[in-house]
């Protein structure tokens, strides 16, 4: 008796199974077919983006001055600059030690006093030679002394004359001074040290101007214009607006990117050497969006879905762009009157049918 209950309960999953079959062979030989998934449809939409170039890159010195030693053998006497000091054209940096030179200043002012005054009583000769030429009381020869005499008394001059504007010269650059408004980056400067001339004593970034380099390509550079805006992102999330100085004239051979040099404000808390991230703005301009759940990315390629009139889809690769809140440019691929499927699209295979409800 429970042998034939057991074989009966056995036969009816089969029978069904069976039935469920045949039901589905009936259906596809009268070509019935049943929708796959339910969506929903949305069109594209014409607005006014803002177009931004994302970019990143350091902050830099607008420029750098180097301030060098003027003098040599001397000793340093006194610093009076040091690292984040700010600075005015003028101000004295740093004084060497200037006695060696003043008394090398005042040798050369003896020296031309003493040159000064062998020229003159060479003068008082060469005017006498002059009277007597020709009167016989002293020889041609003598004459042409006094007057070389005379010539080589005013070169005396001139060079004693030179050797003392030098000594001036160097006794002035026993002070170092600052080339230019701005702040000190660094400082070499020790006090007692001998710097050879040349030798770098402080740097200076002229003017405190910042620019910030950003690195883009050679497609990205062709739409920065001078005068362009550009929003930086510190990493505290803090913003700074600058301005496009310039775009580089030439690109890395090797990575073909090149720079836009953004001047940044002054007063901000951004220093040199910071890698920061933010984006160019260039303005408005009209985009054609779709819903970005409508866009689905296959093989690192993207598509939508057209809906078709008989109730399936088309998948249609497309190209994307900008990306705003929950919409997402299509710059190629999609006719702006294609009706497509938005919620549910990543579901979705070409050719499946589907149906489509209100949202």
């Amino acid at each position: 008796m429970l042998a034939a209950l057991s074989h009966r309960w056995l036969a009816f999953p089969l029978a069904a199974a069976a039935l469920l079959a045949a039901c589905s062979k009936q259906d596809e030989s009268k070509g019935i077919s049943r929708p796959a998934l339910t969506v929903t449809a949305a069109y594209p939409v014409t607005e006014t983006w803002p177009v931004r170039i994302p970019a990143n890159g350091t902050v830099e010195a607008w420029q750098e001055a180097v301030v060098g030693s003027d003098v040599q053998g001397l000793r340093l006497a006194k610093v009076l600059a040091d690292t984040g000091d700010a600075v005015k054209a003028g101000q004295v940096l740093a004084v060497f030690d200037a006695e060696p030179v003043k008394i090398e200043v005042a040798q050369a002012k003896a020296a031309l006093a003493q040159a000064q005054a062998t020229a003159e009583q060479a003068r008082e000769n060469a005017e006498r030679a002059r009277t007597l030429r020709g009167s016989g009381a002293i020889s041609d020869q003598l004459i042409t002394q006094y007057l070389s005499a005379e010539q080589s008394a005013h070169a005396q001059v001139a060079a004693a004359q030179a050797t003392l504007a030098a000594q001036q010269l160097r006794l002035t650059r026993t002070r170092v001074l600052a080339p230019d408004d701005g702040i000190i980056s660094a400082r070499t400067a020790t006090v007692g040290a001998v710097f050879n001339p040349g030798g770098e004593l402080f740097r200076l970034i002229r003017q405190g101007r910042l620019e910030w380099r950003a690195e883009l390509t050679d497609a990205e550079l062709e739409h920065v214009t001078p005068g362009a805006k550009a929003l930086l992102t510190l990493t505290d999330g803090r913003p700074i607006e600058g301005s496009v100085r310039m775009a580089a004239p030439t690109l890395n051979t090797r990575t073909r990117t090149g720079f836009a040099y953004v001047d940044l404000p002054p007063g901000t808390l951004i220093r040199p050497g910071m890698f920061v991230r933010g984006e160019f703005d260039l303005g408005l301009r009209p985009a054609i969006t779709v819903p970005s759940q409508a866009v689905t990315m296959h093989d690192a390629f993207n598509y939508v879905f057209r809906l078709e009139p008989d109730g399936s889809v088309r998948q249609l690769k497309v190209t994307t762009g900008r990306r705003v809140g929950d919409h997402v440019e299509i710059l190629n691929g999609l006719a702006p009157d294609s009706k497509i499927a938005s919620a549910g699209a990543g579901f979705l295979n070409d050719g499946d049918l589907v149906r489509i409800v209100d949202e």
